[in-house]
């Protein structure tokens, strides 16, 4: 019986691929799950993978969401580390998460941009070099997906971003609003949630001397290094110069490595892990490529941070296993993770690039905007989100800076686990304890948060 229920999926993949249709897709037989390839462009392919929560209730009054998962990096895959290291049913162990956010919607991963994870182009030349160019891509996507399936036009959509996947979540809210407005789109859009997102480099890159310092990472030296550094980016990204800024952003990442004896970006309370990639690079004095892989750690070493037992998983091997398999659909020819690299490189003139005023757009929109990070984050740290987030033109903005903070709990412990402040379409979620990776290192006050953004009618 399983092998006919696995011959009638590949049909309905050959049927679609044969008529000339530019999706492409398989689903399991209790159609818990579906994935495949959307054509964004001629010769440019992006993978999704949905699954439909079994946890879904069904209430009229509040129909249940679709949360759509965007990674970081630029080039990290959120169909590998957001679904089985984050928020996914499984975990990177293939065993059951409890504190999935299946929980509270129906999930939606894409490895975006082209070129990431299972998504692929067939000529270089079609990599995106700007934040809109993916925003351009995933609309043509959500086109693709919703407008062929009312069941998913019945169900609000939340974008929900972490680090770099911020920029995209912004610039496609506003791209997915105009598709909207112009009919392109069936699509109900329900808001944005930027996770450690890296929406002003610049306020980033001016918080870290200071907050190490404060810390005891950084010494006076490293502090005067750093502020210096970050004085040059500012005056490269007024001068224009972002590719430049970059590599400027690159070397500041080194100077403070080398002051903090190695500081993890991603906690400050830990060193960082000396993996062969990142070694093997401060052995050749390559500052960018040390960079590089640090703020996109999980691109290399893909350690787990899951809690599951085992420790350290490589993903790259399970991915392009048994998961691979799986799928049945993904080019031989295609390594997972394979192409991340060269996403990075197409997207380094604008990597540097603020998105303040994209986000001040969707709050005047009325679009509902969370904002959340971990406390222990340093590569987007909270002192530079909050130093960003006082730069919105927001009409409600001194309303919302001027209202008190509640204290978030988890169940019946009634330890501090974070703080929110809300006023009018605009949240900030202050998560204790965590770094990065927020759904990993505070999994359950998360899965809280993400039921409260979604209005979730499991909530």
């Amino acid at each position: 019986m399983e092998k006919l229920r696995d011959f009638v999926t590949i049909l309905l993949f050959l049927c679609l691929l044969f008529h000339g249709g530019i999706v492409i897709a398989l689903r399991t037989h209790d159609g818990s799950e579906e994935w495949g390839y959307v054509e964004v462009r001629p010769k440019a392919h992006m993978f999704w993978w949905l699954y439909r929560s079994p946890y879904r209730v069904e209430d009229p009054s509040k129909p249940w969401p679709i949360i759509l998962w965007l990674q970081g990096g630029p080039g990290a895959s959120g169909v590998g580390i957001g679904n089985f290291e984050e928020v996914g049913p499984l975990d990177t162990s293939l065993k059951p998460r409890n504190s999935t956010w299946l929980k509270k919607a129906d999930l939606l991963f894409v490895d975006n941009p082209v070129g990431t994870g299972y998504s692929f182009v067939e000529d270089a030349k079609l990599y995106v070099k700007t934040d809109e160019e993916a925003a351009t891509d995933l609309t043509t996507l959500l086109i693709e997906l919703f407008n062929r399936d009312e069941n998913l036009q019945k169900s609000p959509l939340f974008i929900v971003a972490e680090s770099y996947g911020g920029k995209f979540a912004v610039t496609l809210g506003l791209s997915a609003l105009k598709a909207i407005e112009d009919g392109k789109l069936k699509l109900k859009f329900g808001g944005v949630a930027l996770g450690d997102s890296w929406i002003s480099p610049e306020d980033f890159v001016f918080s870290w001397g200071p907050l190490l310092k404060d810390l005891s990472r950084l010494d006076d030296n490293g502090l005067q290094k750093s502020n210096s550094l970050a004085q040059k980016i500012k005056k490269q990204l007024e001068d224009g110069k972002f590719v430049d800024a970059t590599n400027t952003w690159s070397e500041l990442e080194s100077v403070i490595s080398e002051s903090s004896n190695n500081v993890d970006f991603y906690n400050f309370m830990v060193d960082a892990g000396n993996d062969s990639v990142t070694l093997s690079a401060m052995e050749l004095g390559l500052s960018k490529e040390i960079a590089i892989k640090r703020y996109s750690k999980y691109l290399t070493s893909m350690r787990s941070r899951s809690s599951s037992p085992g420790g350290d998983v490589d993903l790259d091997k399970l991915l392009n296993g048994v998961i691979k398999k799986k799928l049945k659909i993904i080019p031989e020819n295609v390594t997972w993770g394979g192409q991340g690299g060269e996403v990075f490189t197409y997207l380094e003139g604008d990597f540097m690039k603020p998105r303040i005023n994209e986000v001040d757009e969707l709050l005047a929109k009325g679009i509902n905007v969370t904002v959340y990070n971990g406390q222990v984050d340093l590569i987007c740290a909270t002192k530079g989100t909050e130093a960003w987030l006082r730069k919105l033109k927001w009409e409600g903005l001194q309303n919302f800076l001027g209202k008190d903070r509640t204290p978030l709990y988890v169940g019946s412990d009634k330890t501090t686990k974070g703080f929110v402040r809300s006023y009018k379409n605009l949240h900030f979620y202050w998560i204790l304890g965590a770094g990065h990776f927020v759904p990993s290192d505070q999994p359950y006050l998360a899965l809280d948060m993400v039921g409260a953004i979604t209005q979730s009618p499991a909530t």
